[in-house]
């Protein structure tokens, strides 16, 4: 009941901004106030969304918990939404999405509501042995170690010059 409410109040609170500033500035400046806006927000939507993949990518690096930052993205990907929809209210709770302290806490609110029952990372690839599944690496940070998985090739295989995949003929 409550999304139904919301997708009547929504346009109504739109409609009534729109002849309230179109009223007060007049009818030019208030479609360029919402051009300018859309193109604004489009900008920051991009920059934004850039650093949320950056840490979305630090996070996987780094084998930490990921909801954050895939949290963050739905938040700037919802964001581009409402400012790319023509109005006053929706660009506002965009822009508010863009900051990422208003994110920050708006994800604290929702994990204290939401139960995460298991996390895995990872998965057995292939069904064989060579697959990671939620284990950490031994010494991630040893340059020696180079993590893979590989298929045995038969002496037949190489007398008949098969290709390899990993070379060009």
């Amino acid at each position: 009941m409550w999304l139904f409410a919301l997708f009547v109040a929504v346009p109504v609170i739109e409609i009534a901004l729109f002849i309230q500033v179109g009223g007060f500035i007049g009818l030019f400046p208030t479609l360029a106030i919402v051009v300018l806006t859309a193109f604004l927000g489009t900008y920051l939507v991009k920059q934004q969304g850039a650093i949320a993949m950056s840490q979305l990518r630090s996070s996987f690096g780094e084998l930490r918990d990921p909801s954050e930052p895939l949290a963050h993205g739905a938040m700037i990907l919802f964001s581009g939404a409402l400012l790319l929809t023509p109005g006053f209210f929706t660009d506002a709770v965009g822009f508010l999405l863009l900051v990422p302290a208003f994110r920050t806490r708006l994800f604290a609110e929702l994990q204290k509501r939401i139960k995460v029952q298991s996390f895995t990372m990872g998965g057995n690839v292939g069904g064989g042995n060579a697959g990671f599944s939620g284990q950490k690496p031994r010494n991630p940070q040893d340059p020696n170690i180079i993590d893979g998985e590989w298929e045995p090739v038969s002496p037949k295989d190489i007398e008949n010059n098969d290709p390899s995949g990993w070379t060009r003929h």
